[in-house]
């Protein structure tokens, strides 16, 4: 086993802990556009990849402070970060890409490097976010085109449409401009996406506490 202080995995997981806090930063910044444009259930979405994103950060810290122990003091990396506008449109794409490079490149290099090095614990933590990030960035991509084309509230095929507010549901091929029952406009109405089927995390990320 390669020492960690004199590792690669050592300055890989403080590179990776410092890029998905700025993730985690940049998916409340969208959110709040989100509520501005009166999209309050794609907020709620962007605030569950915030946490998702924060919850990732902390396990980098851990495993960090697991093999340099307390005397470490400081990681000196050197990267790109990039400052893109979050308005939506922009700001989908960017993260859509971002999310992109990050499972199939970037966390995927790591996770050899930190085997090749014998950190195999960090190696399967890269690896199993890799597979969040893969999904992320399926709804990003999705989240991005609905939004660009003004079909986020919009069907192919009749659809059971539902307030996130009170519950409501109504089936159509579009979502009510406000809802009939608690009156709550179309932000409310939850977004059908192809992609969030394969995010599980969507149903339990609210119950990490950091």
């Amino acid at each position: 086993m390669v020492d960690f202080n004199k590792s690669k995995t050592k300055v890989n997981l403080a590179r990776l802990f410092a890029g998905e806090c700025q993730d985690g930063a940049r998916y409340q910044f969208i959110a709040q556009q989100a509520k501005t444009d009166k999209l309050n259930y794609l907020m709620d979405m962007m605030k569950i990849l915030a946490k998702n994103e924060m919850a990732h950060a902390k396990i980098f810290y851990d495993l960090i402070l697991t093999h340099g122990g307390e005397s470490l003091k400081n990681i000196e990396i050197c990267g790109g970060f990039p400052f893109p506008s979050y308005q939506l449109n922009p700001g989908l794409k960017l993260t859509s890409d971002a999310e992109y490079s990050q499972f199939d490149n970037i966390y995927p290099t790591f996770a050899k490097i930190a085997q090749d090095e014998g950190y195999k614990d960090v190696a399967e933590a890269m690896l199993m976010v890799a597979e969040v990030e893969k999904a992320h960035a399926a709804i990003l991509k999705e989240l991005f085109d609905k939004h660009k084309g003004k079909k986020l509230y919009k069907a192919q095929k009749t659809t059971m449409w539902k307030c996130s507010k009170c519950g409501y549901e109504k089936p159509g091929k579009e979502a009510w401009k406000t809802c009939p029952l608690c009156k709550y406009d179309q932000g409310y109405a939850e977004l059908h996406l192809e992609s969030k089927q394969n995010w599980f995390i969507l149903n339990f990320i609210l119950l990490i506490d950091f």
